[in-house]
């Protein structure tokens, strides 16, 4: 049997998402902007009140100062006690609500990121994620979109309101003395050239770090999905050093943004404390001589102290915004990929007549620099019975069905169904009206009842009772201690491949499809299963249309009709005794392949 992987070509080396530097663009602003519209009105009232609680904190270096100077005239301190207590309790609350306010909008923001993320991920189509890696893409819905919560409310919110203390502290401190002034913000100067400097690097350290990420999810989601192959090979060793690199790699990264981060950091504590020693010594002269006094230089020491969380407030938004611009890059990245277009609500047709396909002078290659999989392929469909795709690997049998399903677009020709090219279909309807089993026939985490109805969630207990009557699951389920709610594990690992194809072709058959596409689904099972399997599809093809790739002679035998493909065209079309008779290739797969394989 031939695997998908023999016919459908994999990228080489699985073609990379793009890796931008991620520094802060005003596509990134745009980007920003959309995720913190739909919060505004909350990220701008707490945004005010944490700035009411910055600037109440202002008026406690005025209260200090009238405090010492009430004590050089002796007058009652009691004024200025009650006012720096009740800024001090003021300041503290209103940061509290700010602040909690903030985080609480901050998940907000990471919901609806993963929301439209995840949409994004459904409705991409088939070719663009098989040209990413699938750990990658979770990544970005995992651990890029949490760094959100930093840059839209975090750093937007911290930033502004921290300039904006800034500022007033300036503004405060030059009431207090112009020529201290003078030397604070000739210090502070220098911090705004050092993370200028500093912060391309933490930008690209961080993207490389999250890129880094994205490996480590892509490793370990190629070792869980091969688990079994892995231990069979003895390969633990080997996945382990490749998850370590990838690891590794994320590491570095890290370790050289938090190196930039750190020298950010000591820079800016660094500022701070040479201007308070410079304003010390400064100031302490300038008492000395008397051009200012004691209280105005406690006054403007304690406002240089504010300046601390201000400075720090700045730098760290700066910072926040780098981060914010690799994840937001990333998650652009997935904006950009390319996606089905659902016009329908995804009602069913209107009728439910059994369909018929046609495929017009198709021609099909999976990528520009690889070879056509169809070339000039040409068939006719009627509505109802069975019909046949026989030939040698790689012949393009499986590539008939997912232009069917529109996973693939052709390059040239057409594919209709019901006369109707499938391209003019809306895509939900199409597929409503198709029931399509893989050659693995994928079964997905959750209970046997999920998975029989994933399909078709409204279908009631009857029609899942003759389904399984039909499939002959009736006995597994009455097997299993929890019946329908048995859970199958990760990938349906505790069925056994032929269960999973009988699931698989159940699950089809709930959706009542008029168009069956069945691609070696009866590969794994027993002569007992699918002798009674071939009945039900022989049934089914009673009132609709059963299309179904096949290697087994006993299968085939069965349709009413058959297609012969080989190097991507049609060779014949006929029925079994006419191919045997009038095909070479048919006649040496039927007394070969198909012989062997029953």
């Amino acid at each position: 049997m031939a695997a998908v992987e023999q016919e459908i070509p994999q990228p080489r080396g699985r073609a990379r998402l793009g890796l931008p530097k991620g520094e802060i663009t005003s596509a990134t602003w745009r980007a920003l902007w959309g995720y913190i519209r739909p919060h505004r009105t909350v990220i701008i009232v707490s945004g005010l009140l944490g700035l009411v609680g910055s600037l109440a904190g202002l008026v406690q270096p005025l209260a200090a100062k009238w405090l010492v100077d009430d004590l050089g005239t002796g007058a009652s301190l009691t004024g200025s006690l009650l006012l720096l207590s009740g800024m001090v309790v003021a300041g503290a609350v209103i940061g509290a609500i700010s602040n909690y306010v903030l985080e609480r909008t901050a998940e907000s923001v990471i919901l609806s990121a993963r929301r439209r993320l995840v949409g994004r991920l459904l409705r991409l189509r088939v070719p663009a994620v098989e040209s990413a890696e699938p750990g990658d893409l979770m990544s970005r819905v995992t651990s890029d979109t949490t760094l959100l919560r930093q840059v839209s409310t975090q750093a937007v919110v911290s930033g502004i309101t921290s300039a904006i203390t800034l500022v007033a502290t300036v503004i405060m401190m030059s009431f207090m003395d112009v020529v201290l002034l003078g030397v604070t913000v000739g210090v502070l100067g220098l911090v705004g050239v050092v993370v200028s400097l500093v912060m391309p690097h933490i930008a690209r350290a961080t993207k490389e770090s999250q890129a880094a990420v994205g490996k480590i999810g892509a490793a370990l989601e190629r070792m869980l999905g091969a688990f079994r192959t892995v231990k069979a090979s003895g390969a633990e060793d080997r996945e382990e050093e490749r998850i370590e690199g990838a690891a590794k790699v994320a590491w570095t990264a890290g370790i050289r943004a938090a190196k930039w981060q750190s020298l950010v950091g000591v820079t800016a504590g660094l500022a701070v404390q040479i201007s308070f020693l410079a304003v010390l010594g400064i100031g302490g002269a300038r008492v000395a001589s008397g051009s200012m006094s004691i209280a105005s230089l406690i006054a403007f020491l304690l406002y240089l102290f504010y300046l601390i969380p201000s400075i720090a407030g700045i730098v760290r938004a700066v910072s926040q915004l780098q981060v914010g611009a690799a994840a937001i890059s990333r998650i652009s990245e997935v904006d950009a990929m390319e996606v089905e277009e659902f016009a329908s609500a995804g009602a069913r047709t209107a009728t439910d007549e059994p369909g018929r396909v046609a495929f017009e002078q198709v021609r099909f290659r999976y990528r520009p620099d690889l070879p056509d999989v169809h070339r000039s392929v040409t068939f006719d469909i009627p509505a109802g019975g069975m019909t046949a795709f026989v030939g040698p690997s790689g012949a393009g049998k499986t590539t008939v069905f997912s232009l069917i399903e529109r996973f693939y677009e052709p390059s040239a020709g057409r594919v209709l169904l019901d006369g109707r090219p499938v391209a003019d279909w809306p895509v939900r309807d199409l597929r409503a009206a198709i029931g399509y089993v893989e050659q693995d026939a994928p079964v997905l985490s959750g209970t046997l009842r999920d998975n029989l109805t994933f399909g078709a969630p409204g279908v009631g207990e009857d029609a899942i009772a003759e389904v399984l009557r039909r499939t002959r699951l009736d006995g597994l389920i009455e097997r299993l201690p929890d019946g329908l709610e048995t859970v199958v594990g990760h990938r349906g690992s505790k069925l056994s491949g032929g269960e999973r194809q009988r699931v698989a072709v159940a699950r089809a058959l709930l959706r009542k499809p008029r168009l069956l596409l069945l691609d070696e689904a009866t590969s794994q099972l027993d002569a007992v299963n699918e002798a009674a399997l071939r009945d039900t599809v022989a049934d089914a093809a009673k009132t609709t249309t059963v299309l179904v790739v096949a290697h087994r002679l006993s299968t085939v035998t069965m349709a009413d009709r058959i297609v012969v493909m080989d190097a991507g065209e049609v060779r014949a079309v006929g029925t079994h005794a006419e191919l045997v008779a009038k095909d070479p290739l048919y006649a040496e797969l039927a007394a070969t392949q198909f012989l062997a394989s029953v």
